[in-house]
């Protein structure tokens, strides 16, 4: 590990000026490439403190041996010599996005003499029209196989082509008119890239045109009395129209744009990015990245953009590109995929309307992407048996811990406090072991002391159903219970081999001191911090880091994320009954409907509480006798708890969890 100060360049040295430097490790190789608008500030914020940097700061300017720095003249300069080096020395320290699947495009080779239709995946080549890309090869298919009895273009391979002019035949579909037959001359090489050229244009978007023409078409022959010809243009704009319902329209005006978003968490990222070309979704695909830098959102966008049109020119770069959030250096970005298009590029965060609502959906695609992601990781056995090794190597326990329980505190600024435990056995959630607690009141209540006693509830019952007195006498430790009628141990009877607590020392201090009260001395603990993902031990001055890549990180993180979901889950639900008792329910005489229309009228309890009985006059349906009832209710009634709009279920006042978690309830322990 080294020291940054070893290797920190002289006062001034470092330009004020843009440009693009390198971190190299002892052996020269590049670990990190970053850029900035002045180098001097940039490289300084490095060389700070080390208790100051982002851990994964820290680590990369530790890891470094040097660093070097290549001045340019403009920002876009920097964002292009940025990504060359990128991509030219793939940094272990920058973010880098993998593909959760390999995604096909329909690419039509038109730099060859006859183009040909074909699905493609992998680098995209000079010269082929791509379209897309898909979510799956037979998407593709399908829309191939109803377009080509429009447009008849060539599919065949190299191999097929040739052997077909040599012998003087078709293949089968020049037989059945899913081929024009360049191969054997029944079409010219113009006429052949004519139709390749039709088709093109009707995937990307301009197809109104051309369905006015068959439609006219259509019209002359019945007229003519061809009906032979006029069927198979009705046919072919049924197959044509049947094409195009696969792909609805999302956005009106036939916009041309792609639409990113990202879904998060402290080590993972996933980035989906939907394609829409003449309003319409041509395509969608999407990566997952370890968050190895410190990157936000923006960040994360800004990568997620070089990566995509880093090596695209013309129309492949939309005229419209929606983002969550505006990376740092919004002009020179904006100006640098001008440049690649050729024209002037929109790069905005969408406030309102159908490109808001799409862009909700591109982010729920996102979620879904992590969350299976991570599932996938999960639901793996050896991942799974290599996840509970890293865990017990890491604590240094005697074996690996089977058998995981969870603790998390949740409330409402202090206010309906409720505990959650989840359990994981072989690295798998058993919901019907899940438990909840209300926490007792008391004064000074808080997480740290909510947490002891909930560690104690448990173990207390484990003892008590371990003993047949129902009470706990290390005495009697001997006179076990016997399991229940089904061979499977009573509640709380079967220990766990780690307890996880949700927080740092002081709730892993907490956590232990119960046990010890309780004379348990064979069950480990631990924290899991949700900022910096450190694993905290009892006594201990510093937490145990885990590596990124660690499986034994990524099983702790769904175990203290599930709990968080267990936990939120009650204390709304335990929050929403005691709110939804409020003044107006008492009120005699009072329905619902006049209730909300109350509260809608004036859009809390606490202002309908200081209105006059003439201003509750003027609420439809309420009338003077009620109105009157309705203020002398209120005045009686004490408030409870923030005011809750019961026409849209929204709690007026502000509220902030303490924590958050929710997950599927089984069991409460009042």
């Amino acid at each position: 590990m080294a020291d940054p100060s070893s290797y920190r360049p002289e006062p001034g040295q470092i330009p004020d000026s843009p440009g693009v430097y390198k971190f190299r490790d002892e052996h020269r190789r590049v670990i990190y490439v970053g850029k900035a608008k002045s180098l001097r500030q940039r490289l300084a914020s490095y060389f700070q403190d080390l208790a100051g940097l982002h851990p994964r700061t820290a680590t990369m300017v530790t890891t470094a041996a040097a660093v070097e720095w290549t001045v340019v003249s403009t920002e876009v300069e920097a964002l292009q010599l940025e990504y060359s080096w990128i991509k030219e020395f793939d940094p272990r320290f920058n973010v880098k996005y993998r593909d959760d699947k390999s995604y096909p495009s329909l690419a039509v080779t038109m730099n060859e003499d006859y183009p040909r239709v074909q699905v493609m995946r992998g680098p995209k080549k000079k010269g082929v029209r791509y379209f897309g890309p898909y979510g799956h090869a037979w998407a593709i298919r399908e829309t191939v196989d109803l377009m080509l009895r429009v447009f008849p273009v060539r599919t065949c391979s190299a191999g097929v082509f040739k052997r077909s002019a040599q012998i003087g035949r078709p293949c089968l579909l020049g037989y059945i008119g899913k081929c024009s037959a360049p191969c054997v001359g029944r079409v010219t090489p113009e006429e052949h890239r004519e139709l390749a050229e039709d088709f093109c244009d009707f995937m990307a978007g301009r197809t109104g045109t051309y369905l006015t023409r068959l439609e006219q078409q259509m019209h002359e022959a019945a007229e003519e009395m061809e009906y032979e010809k006029a069927a198979r243009l009705r046919d072919d704009i049924g197959a044509l129209r049947r094409a195009m319902e696969k792909n609805a329209v999302v956005l009106a005006d036939a916009t041309d744009a792609d639409l990113f978003a990202v879904a998060e968490d402290e080590l993972e990222a996933a980035v989906q990015i939907f394609h829409v070309r003449g309003g319409r979704v041509r395509g969608q695909r999407g990566w997952v990245t370890d968050k190895v830098e410190a990157v936000d959102t923006a960040g994360l966008v800004e990568h997620a953009l070089q990566q995509l049109y880093g090596e695209e020119k013309g129309e492949a770069v939309p005229k419209e590109v929606l983002v969550p959030a505006l990376p740092e250096d919004t002009p020179a970005l904006s100006q640098w995929l001008a440049e690649r298009r050729g024209s002037q590029v929109s790069l905005r965060i969408p406030q309102r309307g159908d490109k808001k609502a799409l862009m909700e959906t591109v982010h729920r695609n996102a979620q879904q992407s992590l969350a299976l992601h991570k599932t996938k990781r999960a639901s793996d056995l050896t991942t799974r048996s290599r996840a509970l090794e890293e865990i017990a190597e890491a604590l240094e326990l005697d074996g690996a811990p089977l058998r995981i329980e969870c603790f998390d505190i949740s409330h409402l600024q202090g206010d309906d406090v409720v505990a959650s435990m989840v359990v994981f056995e072989d690295g798998l959630a058993r919901k019907g072991e899940y438990r909840r607690f209300q926490i007792k009141s008391f004064e000074g209540q808080d997480d740290v002391r909510s947490m002891h006693e909930v560690v104690s509830r448990r173990f207390r019952r484990y003892l008590q159903e371990k003993l047949k007195t129902g009470e706990w006498s290390p005495e009697d430790a001997e006179n076990e219970l016997q399991p229940e009628d089904d061979g499977r141990p009573r509640r709380f009877a079967y220990p766990p081999q780690l307890v996880v607590v949700d927080g740092g020392q002081p709730q892993v201090a907490a956590a232990k001191r119960a046990l010890e009260e309780l004379g348990i001395d064979d069950v480990a603990v631990c924290g899991l911090a949700k900022r910096l993902e450190e694993v905290w031990l009892p006594g201990e001055d510093d937490p145990v880091v885990l590596p990124r890549s660690s499986e034994g990180l990524y099983l702790l993180q769904r175990v203290r994320d599930e709990a968080h979901r267990f936990a939120i889950q009650y204390q709304r639900n335990k929050r929403g009954k005691r709110l939804k008792a409020g003044p107006l329910d008492e009120v005699p005489g009072l329905g619902e409907s006049r209730r909300l229309a109350l509260i809608k009228h004036f859009g809390s309890v606490k202002k309908l509480r200081q209105a006059t009985i003439d201003q509750i006059c003027e609420v439809p349906g309420i009338g003077r006798k009620t109105a009157e009832t309705v203020a002398v209710a209120l005045a009686q009634a004490v408030p409870a708890g923030p005011a809750v709009n019961t026409a849209t279920g929204e709690i007026i006042e502000d509220e902030t969890p303490a924590s958050a978690g929710a997950a599927s309830d089984r069991g409460t322990e009042q």
